[in-house]
């Protein structure tokens, strides 16, 4: 049954991937959606059996890598941690596909598209049941090449590709840090296999090493080179540009990747690496810093986009902002809650935006909606409820895990804690009233649309329904159900056990009351801010950005990070490339090897043709100049 989990999606990939024009869009839509659907099904048991029966075994499929010292197997880990990660990438990547049966109906590669989204599946699922950094980075790699493809899936607009190759190379930035980790990691251990490395790591906590000429501790040093990696997957600031370009990819790619897949492999990585972070106080102190800054960056951001994909975009890259600063706080188990309960919510939302854009036939500006929701009643009300979990609304599944992530970091007791309590609980509010500006703007006021009259928009058909009628149950229940389970006292203990490590025990105490509240209440007050400035008083945000117009027009352009790369990075790395191409290549290389010698060639030919005149005695010139140079060439030798 273990093996079937990964086993099927693959399964799945390969016959639409190779057989789609023989049996049918249709029949490839049933088979994929099917057998990822059994996986899900798998996965649940799995859960089920670590949860009850604290199941837990490491499955070799095939030995990979023999040589020398470096033994490396085709396997699968089955403990709490994967487990958990198994439920979320195979239940929500089975709700994508179903839904794309909907949302593609119009498409004419359907097979090529189940394809993509099944070898996506397979590759996540390889990365987080993996018992060995290689087979992490197999898995790693395979997300990352099931990206591009399926953000550039429609290839032939301009935009798509240029987004597909940005995610591909700002992930190789992040990806090469990530290489550079693995490398050290085996010179320093001589394995690449997590038990084998965590069970040595206490041998070099006090190793130095000179890395570009700053001596540095080689735990540290192993951490920051993997959390590199974690950047660039988990679209940390810096490392984030790919993430809102990748809505140019079909709705479900952008649901798949921002709730289950591509993104939570940072985290994922950094939680199942505890028994080396643990050691690092720097690296930790580095993770809390940069998560609670992307948090607050990227909900600043969302706070003025118009396209309704790239608001939730930036929301996803916000809360896996929380997610890291939660790791960062020695919270790895809150963190998992959260990217469990975050994976169905999110996962909700970006469907329901992709009914939205199927309403109003692929129109995506929020300010050209409105006034829709009696049109939509079903898809207003599942975003809704998306909302409300996103924002931590009293009693969804994002209270408990998002207000679980502000209190320990409070409770972390370190000046770098409360400042991550205090701009999580900032970013809450920022998280609030862009969530509901979306849905007021979209879904309330004025009908806005000119192209569309409001009588055409339509609710999706039922079979795009399902998958977010099942989204909104786990959206609704899954923090209030598993909150004892993972980040109970109990369940630190039974539940997750070795999976992960915590070389100080959680805090067990309560943060006081006012702090308990205080979140919740913003986020309930933010609800009537939100609609008298979206709907009731709309000329009020125009008033505020005709005052601030400088910081209006800096988060619109994303803090002008696009800008300030394209300087630096872009327009500098053509300049060079155009350099090494006039000079070094056209002048000398070209200049001195093929160009110059066929030159020479030539003019030599030219010269020779002249005495080709017709008169004997210029050949018996010749004849003499050749016996003489023979001559020569004998007596010399």
């Amino acid at each position: 049954m273990e093996i079937s989990i990964i086993a099927l999606p693959l399964l799945a990939s390969i016959i639409s991937g190779f057989f789609g024009k023989f049996i049918g869009d249709r029949n490839s839509e049933i088979i994929t959606s099917l057998l990822v659907s059994v996986s899900a099904i798998f996965s649940v048991l799995v859960l089920y059996e670590v949860i009850v029966n604290q199941y837990q075994e490491n499955i070799i499929i095939a030995t990979w890598i023999s040589s020398g010292s470096l033994e490396v197997n085709w396997s699968m880990q089955i403990d709490s941690l994967s487990s958990v990660m198994l439920v979320v990438v195979t239940s929500v990547s089975a709700m994508v596909h179903i839904y794309s049966i909907g949302y593609m109906s119009h498409d004419p590669h359907k097979p090529r598209f189940m394809a993509y989204l099944s070898l996506f599946t397979f590759a996540m699922l390889m990365l987080v049941t993996a018992d060995n950094f290689i087979q992490l980075f197999f898995g790693w790699e395979g997300v990352g090449l099931c990206s591009y493809l399926l953000i550039g899936f429609w290839f032939k607009k301009d935009s798509a590709n240029k987004a597909a190759i940005k995610a591909f190379l700002v992930n190789r930035v992040g990806d090469f840090g990530f290489a550079l980790g693995i490398f050290l990691i085996f010179y320093l251990f001589g394995t690449v296999n997590y038990s084998e490395v965590f069970n040595q790591i206490t041998s070099i906590t006090d190793k130095n090493l000179i890395f570009l000429g700053v001596t540095i501790n080689a735990i540290d040093l192993i951490c920051l080179l993997l959390f590199v990696g974690a950047m660039g997957k988990s679209a940390q600031i810096f490392l984030h540009t790919w993430l809102p370009d990748a809505m140019e990819g079909p709705t479900p790619v952008s649901a798949l990747i921002h709730a289950a897949t591509m993104v939570t492999a940072g985290v994922f990585l950094v939680v199942r690496c505890s028994p080396i972070y643990e050691y690092s106080e720097l690296a930790l102190n580095i993770v809390t810093i940069v998560g609670m800054s992307t948090a607050f960056f990227a909900a600043s951001v969302a706070l003025v986009q118009n396209d309704i994909k790239k608001i939730i975009a930036y929301s996803t890259c916000s809360q896996l902002g929380y997610m890291f600063f939660a790791t960062g706080v020695g919270a790895y188990n809150v963190a998992m809650f959260h990217l469990f309960t975050h994976a169905f919510f999110k996962a909700l939302l970006f469907l329901g935006s992709g009914s939205v854009i199927h309403a109003f036939k692929d129109e995506q500006n929020i300010n050209n909606m409105g006034g829709v929701w009696k049109k939509l009643p079903y898809t207003y009300c599942l975003m809704i409820i998306g909302t409300l979990a996103l924002t931590g609304f009293p009693f969804l599944s994002g209270f408990y895990s998002k207000d679980a992530i502000i209190e320990f970091a409070y409770l972390r007791g370190n000046t770098t804690g409360y400042y991550a309590a205090g701009i999580g609980i900032f970013t809450a509010l920022l998280t609030s009233i862009y969530s509901w500006r979306l849905i007021f703007k979209t879904f309330h006021g004025d009908y806005n649309n000119k192209k569309i009259k409001i009588d055409e928009t339509h609710e999706s058909p039922f079979i795009m329904l399902i998958p977010l009628i099942l989204l909104s149950i786990g959206a609704i229940f899954a923090g209030f159900s598993f909150k004892e389970l993972f980040i109970g006292y109990e369940g630190v203990n039974n539940f997750w056990r070795d999976s992960i490590f915590f070389l100080k025990p959680l805090s067990t105490d309560h943060p006081p009351l006012w702090f308990l509240l205080l979140t919740p209440t913003l986020v309930i007050l933010s609800i009537p801010l939100a609609y008298y400035l979206f709907v009731k008083n709309k000329n009020f945000p125009e008033q505020i950005v005709s005052i601030n117009k400088p910081l209006y027009q800096f988060l619109l352009n994303k803090w002008y990070f696009d800008e300030l790369y394209d300087v630096l990075f872009v327009k500098t790395s053509k300049k060079f490339g155009l350099f090494l191409w006039k000079f070094f290549d056209l002048k000398i290389i070209d200049g001195f090897g093929p160009d110059g010698i066929s030159s020479m060639i030539k003019k030599f030919s030219v010269k020779a043709n002249k005495f080709q005149s017709g008169y004997i005695y210029h050949y018996a010139f010749i004849m003499l100049l050749g016996f003489s140079a023979l001559l020569t060439f004998l007596i010399v030798k």
